[in-house]
């Protein structure tokens, strides 16, 4: 593949003859997918949004990209949707080899790849090494957009491999030097994934690997951001995985979450430079509190163990909405949006950094832009020190709680406020949290239902000692 080179194969029609021959093997294979967000409802069909053919089809191996827009059965009571569009990786082989059988995608009998074997080429060295020498070279191959920051040098030949844990999205590591992140669910629009490590590092913060090139697609719709390769942080710990493993060995982990807090504060403390920052009032807070009630409503109706708990966990919402009619106002600003243990690394000389700045992608990608309060990514790191404590092999009594106000007491060295001096805030945002844990937890994993059940019992009758001290 050459520079600036559209290949004859590239087209953004919605009716091809390529959809002939994957429909079929896709109806199977996506709802199987960890990142496929629409488990539990039948796919009635596709559209295709884009695809560019990468390598010639016609060749031992083929590479096709993909943007296909999913259409499903609507979920009851919902309202009609136009489909989750998705990113595919499409390999087509005479046959796979053995070391790819887990990436079988099927094989096809009808339209132009009829007899040929389809495969997730994410699992693939030439096809991940496609994509690596693309952004290097900043290349331009039909809608897609390849880009690099000039100042990242990535030299080539940097051998590939698949991140099999499991995650919303696919990752490929490139010789322990970069980690590439295609995102899977799509919208068009400003990607915050890229545009908050952007922003962190013309701030100069090393608690976030500066993007060194991304990929976007320029369609007709607007503008995807496809992918992003960062820095790998070679032989960092995952912050969820290093918590389990001191859990499982009765070690204290406050010292790691006072550190964890001290990092939180330092890229709040960017954020806040590098992006517009505005004070919430009572009108523009009431959005925000009619979102959470809206979520808990719908959540209720989703989740029927929830109704118990109804009343109280309202009563987090209609707190924070009478404190804000007493005059009441706080600072919103760019936030991480999902932070939690897993979105962190502790290199081996300790250090914490955080990734994934995507946010939610169950929520609209506006939504997910808009300044919030701190107390947003606080509750999210709360609710994953209780998360770490339920899944212990034996029963931790009090762990979670130490971490909570280590993790508190650590971001308040940095901030200079400690986030549990706003109780009402902060119970409101751990709230809804819990709240989305819940529904997430019925669909996709029922044996963790318990675990933000526990949080909702406690949080419809506020108590915990992290947050009894009052607001200033």
């Amino acid at each position: 593949m050459s520079d600036t080179v559209t290949p004859p194969g590239t087209t953004s029609s919605p009716s091809v003859p390529l959809l002939a021959s994957l429909e079929p093997l896709l109806r199977e294979w996506l709802p199987r997918q960890r990142w496929f967000a629409g488990k539990g409802r039948a796919v009635t069909g596709f559209t295709q949004v884009a695809a560019t053919e990468l390598l010639p089809v016609e060749g031992r191996l083929g590479l096709y990209h993909l943007l296909l827009r999913v259409h499903q059965t609507p979920a009851p009571g919902a309202p009609a949707h136009p489909g989750d569009c998705y990113q595919l990786l499409i390999g087509v082989r005479e046959a796979l080899p053995p070391r790819l059988a887990p990436a079988l995608i099927g094989h096809a009998d009808q339209g132009p790849l009829a007899g040929r074997t389809v495969y997730d080429a994410l699992y693939d060295t030439r096809p991940a090494d496609v994509l690596l020498e693309a952004l290097r070279s900043r290349v331009r191959v039909g809608g897609l957009r390849f880009e690099r920051d000039p100042g990242h040098d990535i030299r080539p030949g940097l051998v590939p491999r698949l991140m099999t844990a499991e995650q919303s999205n696919s990752s490929v590591v490139y010789g322990d030097t970069y980690v590439l992140k295609l995102l899977r669910r799509v919208v068009p629009g400003v990607n915050p994934d890229l545009e908050l490590p952007l922003a962190l590092a013309a701030e100069d913060c090393a608690r976030v690997p500066a993007p060194a090139a991304w990929l976007r697609a320029e369609l007709g719709e607007g503008s995807y951001v496809l992918a992003v390769l960062q820095p790998f942080l070679s032989g960092a710990d995952d912050g969820w995985e290093l918590a389990l493993r001191e859990l499982a060995k009765g070690e204290d982990f406050t010292a790691e979450a006072r550190a964890l807090g001290r990092a939180t504060a330092e890229v709040h403390t960017a954020l806040a430079r590098a992006l517009p920052t505005v004070t919430l009032g009572p009108a523009q807070l009431t959005p925000l509190v009619d979102g959470m009630t809206e979520r808990l409503e719908a959540a209720v109706r989703a989740v029927p163990a929830l109704l118990p708990y109804e009343t109280g966990l309202r009563s987090a919402y209609t707190a924070l909405a009478d404190l804000s009619a007493e005059s009441g106002t706080w600072t919103a600003q760019r936030v991480h949006g999902d932070l939690h243990l897993g979105q962190c690394l502790r290199s081996p000389d300790g250090a914490w950094s955080l990734i994934d700045f995507e946010g939610e992608p169950a929520r609209p990608l506006a939504e997910r832009r808009l300044p919030q309060p701190v107390a947003r990514d606080i509750a999210g790191m709360l609710r994953s020190f209780d998360y770490a404590a339920h899944s212990a092999p034996a029963p931790a009594p009090g762990w979670a709680e130490r971490c909570r106000a280590a993790y508190c007491a650590g971001y308040a060295e940095v901030s200079g406020r400690d986030p549990r001096t706003d109780p009402v805030l902060l119970r409101a945002f751990e709230t809804d949290k819990a709240v989305y844990e819940v529904v997430y937890e019925a669909r996709h994993r029922p044996d963790w239902l318990a675990v933000p059940l526990a949080a909702v019992r406690r949080l419809a009758t506020p108590s915990d000692p992290t947050l009894r001290e009052p607001r200033p």
